[in-house]
C-alpha cells in the first residue's frame, strides 16, 4: 500500500497580468469524454481559462459563484474552460472520476479538462487553484486576477465581482482593467521530478 505524502497546504498569489500574452494551444480530455483544444473552447468575444481542482478550499468556497459568473459571461460571448493539473497520486479527491462527479454535481456548463502530464499548467505558468487567465477575442491575455474577495470562505454576497466585471469589460472593449488584484489559492500539486 502506497502512503501518500501530502505536502502542506501552501497559499500562493498569482503574478500580475502580462497583457497581450497569447493563449497557448492544448489538447486535453474532458469529463464529458471529448478531447478539447484551445480553438474548441474559445468564444466570440474571448475565453476564460481557469486552473482549478476538487480538493482546494479556495475553489470549494467559490464554486457556486464560478458557475454563476461563467454562465453570465457566456451570454457576453466569453466561453470558459477549467483545467485540473494536480498530481492525483497524492490527491485522490482530484481524480478524473471525482472531476466528473464535481462537474455534474455543480452543474458545470463549461469543459472540465484533465492535464495529467501537467504540461499545460507549466506552459501557462499556473501557480495555484484557482488561477484565472482571461483572454480577449484575439486570445491575448487581459486578466490575471481574482474572482472576488473570497478566500477559504466565500466573501459577502454583495462583494464586487472582480473577474466578471473585468471580463465583461474585455468582451466590450477587448482590454482588461489596468488594476487587478491577484487570485490566491492552494499551490498546484506538482509531481516529483
Amino acid at each position: 500500500m502506497r502512503i501518500a505524502k501530502r505536502e502542506p497546504m501552501v497559499s500562493l498569489e498569482t503574478p500580475v497580468c502580462d497583457f497581450d500574452l497569447p493563449a497557448l494551444d492544448f489538447s486535453l480530455p474532458g469529463t464529458d469524454g471529448k478531447i478539447w483544444t484551445l480553438d474548441d473552447c474559445r468564444g466570440d468575444n474571448g475565453l476564460l481559462i481557469m486552473f482549478i481542482c476538487n480538493h482546494c478550499p479556495y475553489v470549494k468556497a467559490i464554486l457556486d459563484r464560478l458557475v454563476r459568473d461563467t454562465n453570465e459571461l457566456k451570454q457576453l460571448g466569453i466561453n470558459t474552460v477549467a483545467i485540473m493539473s494536480n498530481d492525483v497520486a497524492d490527491y485522490e479527491e482530484d481524480s478524473f472520476d471525482n472531476m466528473q462527479r464535481v462537474a455534474e454535481e455543480q452543474g458545470f456548463t463549461f469543459p472540465y479538462l484533465y492535464d495529467e502530464t501537467q504540461q499545460t499548467a507549466q506552459k501557462y505558468g499556473a501557480v495555484c487553484t484557482p488561477d484565472f487567465f482571461g483572454y480577449n477575442k484575439d486570445l491575448q491575455l487581459q486578466y490575471r486576477g481574482r474572482l472576488d474577495a473570497s478566500r477559504k470562505e466565500a466573501a459577502a454576497a454583495d462583494a464586487r465581482r472582480d473577474l466578471f466585471e473585468a471580463m465583461k469589460h474585455v468582451a466590450e472593449t477587448g482590454r482588461g482593467p489596468e488594476q487587478q488584484i491577484p487570485s490566491m489559492g492552494c499551490s498546484i500539486k506538482w509531481r516529483e521530478a
